[in-house]
């Protein structure tokens, strides 16, 4: 049986729509995609709702049309500095009389990790088991093993209140219920990761036009999350003050002339745009030092300084920023680790040439982390009033 599946990764340049049906035998196909300029967001953070809600509008509506029908509801994907995230244990007594874990226990032990106080502005987004530990043996599935103490280790990941309720109200402001908020680095690992390098230790830097975002992967579950709010668009600024361009002008200079590694026969000379002229050598000079300080953050925000064993599979970069030029090389130079781009699969349907790039990785990534997660524990603002409860009753009999 075909089901619909749909995402929508609100970002601070673009808004990507995503439809597509799933089904137990030809799994994943996309149907429609909509691809909108953002305007109303801002490190990746929603600064006038009206812009906002229209950018959404334009990128739903252009999907529906490739799709063919419209939609109702779909996943959301959220980043910005307001991101917490921190690494809880939990352990509880086996206390039936067989000692057989069950279903249940698993809920009972992540409730316990989960029972710390958080402040009355933050929620949580994603409850994310690492590690279960049965009687001081670690195992995957304790669900039907016999023992008597299970400890679980979990990755806990909270939003400001106020943050996600302005995002879901641009989302709801159109029409659009939301099936869940997924957070943005976990959905970009889902697509540029291999299981190999989720299980060795690895770090994917998600560098769009608002902010970087950061995960950490070891074992094959999730080990640290962060957001940086430094990313494309404080390059693109770097540029225009620096060389006395209109942000715009800058951008465009930006993205077709700009290299991290220039070759030396090049760099002294001149390049233009609507009648603007700048150094080469002085372009790449700003967008190098801006990239070379983002990288040296990015390793900074890992929580350990050894951070070779840490993840010894390296660093993937994706995102619209992994599209710079030696940006591979750079990193490599600066961390000492092995460094590749972090490019989506191909899917079925009308996306490949639509989506095969790393501008995507997120937008891709929010549709399949939602197909290998359905169960994870998480937080969705509701509908609040009338409005709500019609909308609730109307999904139950549908």
């Amino acid at each position: 049986m075909k089901r619909k599946i749909a995402a929508i990764d609100i970002g601070t340049t673009k808004v990507c729509t995503i439809m597509g049906t799933l089904d137990s035998t030809s799994g994943l196909r996309i149907l429609g995609v909509g691809i909108a300029p953002s305007h109303g967001i801002e490190k990746a953070l929603v600064a006038n709702v009206t812009q906002a809600k229209e950018s959404i509008r334009q990128s739903v509506r252009k999907a529906e049309m490739m799709a063919g029908y419209r939609l109702d509801s779909a996943y959301i994907g959220v980043t910005g500095k307001h991101i917490n995230s921190n690494n809880n244990k939990g352990t509880i007594a086996i206390t039936k009389t067989d000692q057989l874990v069950r279903g249940d226990d698993l809920k009972r032990v992540l409730d316990v990790a989960l029972n710390v106080k958080a402040p009355a502005d933050r929620k949580m987004l994603h409850v994310i088991p690492r590690a279960y530990t049965l009687d001081g043996h670690e195992v995957k599935n304790p669900v039907g093993m016999h023992g008597y103490e299970l400890n679980v280790e979990a990755h806990c990941i909270t939003a400001a209140v106020a943050s996600i309720q302005n995002l879901t109200q641009c989302v709801r402001g159109i029409g659009i219920e939301i099936d869940d908020l997924i957070l943005e680095p976990l959905a970009s690992a889902e697509a540029v990761l291999s299981e190999e390098e989720k299980m060795a230790g690895v770090l994917i830097a998600d560098i769009g036009g608002g902010t970087t975002d950061i995960a950490v992967l070891r074992e094959g579950s999730i080990y640290h999350t962060s957001v940086l709010p430094v990313a494309g668009h404080q390059i693109t600024r770097d540029i225009a003050a620096g060389l006395g361009l209109s942000f715009e002008l800058a951008e465009e200079m930006k993205k077709k002339y700009s290299n991290l590694l220039p070759a030396g026969e090049e760099e002294d000379r001149v390049v233009g745009e609507n009648g603007h002229s700048i150094s080469y050598r002085d372009l790449c000079d700003i967008v190098r030092a801006r990239v070379e300080e983002m990288m040296r953050l990015v390793v900074l925000e890992l929580p350990r300084s050894d951070y070779s064993k840490l993840i010894p599979a390296g660093i993937v970069v994706t995102g619209g920023g992994a599209n710079m030029p030696g940006i591979v090389e750079l990193t490599q130079s600066i961390t000492r680790l092995p460094v590749r781009i972090g490019i989506p699969p191909a899917l079925n349907g009308v996306s490949n040439a639509l989506l095969n790039d790393p501008a995507y990785a997120t937008s891709v990534g929010l549709v399949l982390w939602k197909m290998k997660n359905e169960n994870t524990q998480k937080w969705v603002t509701k509908p609040a009033g009338l409005r709500g409860l019609f909308a609730s009753l109307f999904r139950m009999f549908k």
